[in-house]
């Protein structure tokens, strides 16, 4: 059900008065919860959970060939399955924009980082690559799904081994101590503007009422690795600097707690 006019306007007049429904701060997540290593047929594993939002993520790694343009690395590739357990807006079928857009920010967010290796990826160049298959899929979406998605998808990330390969054939069944070599914690940070008001992990209800929305991806020094805006309104420069700080530093509280895992 789509927010009404006057839930709207109710929302704005809370948010200017520092006073949300769920009685957070403004600049406050939600308690996040990441499990790994729960899927045993998968190479890795996580479930997130913030809040009433949950997703999990597993990776599978296969051998394929590499693209020609990069015939010395890698590939990592993220999708996302949006079902209607998860939430009754979605619908059964092939991929909708939503779900496109879910993967296509989780994975800049991770490739743009540089976190990963790609070149430690290469067996034999031009002809086998490890590729990395990272799998989203919400069991229940209340809210900044982009971000829970990126937890996921980066903890299960960290929690995969790559599974033993002969040279010829990859054996499933077992798993080596490798990792995937991933030298930083990429983290997507959410900022909704509401009105005036700048807020972090929006609710459903939340993302409904909002004007514009920004997600920002930083790894562990600060440095940013992507934007991408969302929502009809424009940002001023100044706004955008504000979104900038509280990404930030949200960003780093997330990343110890994926760094716990």
């Amino acid at each position: 059900m789509m927010i009404d006019q006057e839930a709207k306007k109710h929302l704005r007049e809370s948010l200017e008065k520092g006073v949300r429904y769920d009685g957070r701060k403004k600049d406050e997540f939600r308690t996040i919860e990441i499990k790994t290593g729960f899927i045993t047929t998968a190479e890795g594993s996580a479930h997130v959970k913030c809040g009433d939002t949950e997703v999990i993520a597993g990776v599978k790694m296969s051998v394929e060939k590499p693209f020609p343009d990069t015939p010395d690395q890698g590939i990592l590739m993220v999708g996302a399955e949006l079902l209607p357990l998860s939430n009754p807006k979605y619908e059964s079928g092939p991929p909708d924009a939503t779900s496109i857009e879910v993967a296509r920010l989780i994975d800049r967010g991770i490739r743009e980082s540089k976190t990963l290796d790609n070149q430690r990826l290469c067996i034999k160049a031009g002809e086998k690559v490890w590729t990395i298959n990272v799998d989203i899929c919400p069991l229940n979406d209340d809210g900044n799904l982009i971000d829970v998605g990126s937890m996921a998808a980066v903890a299960a990330i960290l929690n995969a081994r790559f599974p033993f390969f002969d040279g010829v054939k990859v054996d499933y069944k077992k798993k080596t101590d490798e990792k995937i070599p991933i030298c930083r914690v990429p983290v997507a940070v959410t900022v909704v503007k509401i009105g005036n008001a700048f807020i972090v992990d929006p609710t459903e209800l939340e993302a409904q009422a909002l004007d514009a929305r920004l997600t920002i991806t930083t790894i562990d020094d600060g440095r940013l690795c992507s934007l991408q805006k969302g929502g009809d309104e424009t940002l001023t420069i100044e706004e955008i600097d504000s979104m900038l700080d509280l990404a930030l530093q949200k960003g780093e509280e997330i990343r110890k707690l994926i760094k716990q895992q």
